[in-house]
């Protein structure tokens, strides 16, 4: 694993390819005009150019989450142009209500699926991109009391470019909410970082488990990059996820349309634009565990993985997660974003590193809007460390 592209927390501000005077303004878009062949031929263009990469931003992504959720009738996008170019993009909607509370606002636009706030932004641009989105948003604020970020990587190119710009231009801003989620990055190999990551005592049990396994039947690892097979492997993730606590629950994928929708079409788009890595572990043929993976280098997002309960007892995901330690040995690749919910129990086991994330507010508007908003800012963090 290649750490050149680690985010990282040393306090190195870039310097913009564009000063102030005469910066790119940002401009919102609608997600129709979003989707025409040359809009996309940019945004494509800016996905290979990004300082830090974001799959959830990325056209075959975005696109279908508009298409298969009800919010893209109040989303626009927030598109930063240097003459032809697209330097910068942020999905945004204006939800009416914060938390369950009836408050506008404008924020990055996220949905259950969606792991990662972070924009799109060529490198050099990051400040530019604030100044110029903060400007938007203080010049037309509509109803809007303030700019929600959530789940934003708190380290990197983009967040130090944020700080700075709302240090200079003194603009009052709150981490409302911050963790960290497993993350993978190491210069050790795959077989020397478990070494390290887990117990000789574990270690044996893992291999005791395999072993017992594949005395079930014919054991195989398949890991594929193209979109061959791909809507068979679609279906048999569905039903493998369908059967388990989450289909119980009502929350798996093939719970509902838009999920299952956006799953596959997520998918399809990831293998075309060669984002898609998916991983299988198979009993007779039989998947027992999967994982799909965006691969959006020098980054990999794990977006979503399931096992079949029935072989608990043997760790499925957690063998197959062994498997997916190959990505140390990828020259291409730095880190791993897990996408898991802090503290979980699984991939915490194997994956040592942490990405940390947060949600902010930031003001935006006139004098009388940004005092309301640190008013409310002052009640909902009160007893909170300010940001």
């Amino acid at each position: 694993m290649d750490l050149a592209g680690t985010p990282s927390m040393a306090d190195i501000r870039p310097t913009d390819s564009r000063t102030r005077r005469g910066e790119p303004s940002v401009r919102l878009i609608s997600a129709a005009d979003a989707a025409t062949p040359d809009f996309r031929t940019q945004w494509d263009a800016l996905c290979n150019d990004a300082a830090e990469p974001n799959p959830f931003f990325e056209p075959w992504f975005t696109l279908p989450s508009l298409a298969h959720f009800e919010a893209h009738k109040a989303s626009t996008i927030a598109a930063q142009f240097d003459g032809d170019r697209l330097v910068g993009l942020m999905p945004l909607s204006r939800p009416p209500r914060y938390y369950g509370y009836l408050v506008p606002h404008c924020a990055a636009w996220l949905h259950d699926n969606a792991f990662c706030s972070g924009p799109l932004i060529a490198r050099g641009y990051e400040h530019a991109f604030w100044r110029g989105l903060l400007d938007r948003l203080d010049s037309a604020p509509g109803r809007s009391l303030f700019l929600h970020l959530p789940e934003l990587p708190a380290d990197g190119r983009t967040a130090r470019a944020l700080d700075a710009v709302l240090a200079e231009t003194d603009r009052y801003s709150v981490t409302v909410d911050e963790g960290s989620r497993a993350m993978l990055s190491s210069d050790l190999d795959a077989e020397a970082y478990l070494s390290q990551a887990m117990s000789a005592k574990k270690r044996k049990e893992l291999r005791r488990q395999r072993k017992r396994l594949s005395e079930e039947g014919s054991l195989t690892v398949e890991r594929h990059a193209a979109a061959e097979g791909l809507q068979d492997w679609i279906a048999e993730f569905l039903g493998l996820e369908a059967a388990g606590w989450k289909g119980e629950r009502g929350s798996a994928l093939a719970n509902a349309q838009r999920t299952r929708a956006l799953f596959a079409d997520a998918l399809a788009g990831a293998a075309s634009a060669g984002r898609l890595e998916r991983l299988a572990l198979r009993l007779d043929g039989k998947p027992i565990a999967m994982l799909a993976n965006f691969v959006t280098p020098p980054g990999v997002f794990s977006f979503k993985t399931a096992f079949d309960e029935a072989y608990a007892r043997f760790s499925p995901g957690l063998l197959l997660q062994i498997e997916n330690l190959d990505l140390l040995d990828r020259s291409d690749i730095a880190w791993a974003d897990s996408c898991a919910a802090p503290g979980h129990s699984m991939i915490e086991r194997i994956w040592r590193e942490k990405r940390r994330i947060t949600s902010r507010n930031i003001a935006i508007g006139g004098p009388l809007r940004r005092a309301l908003f640190r008013a409310m800012m002052a009640y909902e963090t009160r007893g909170k460390d300010k940001a």
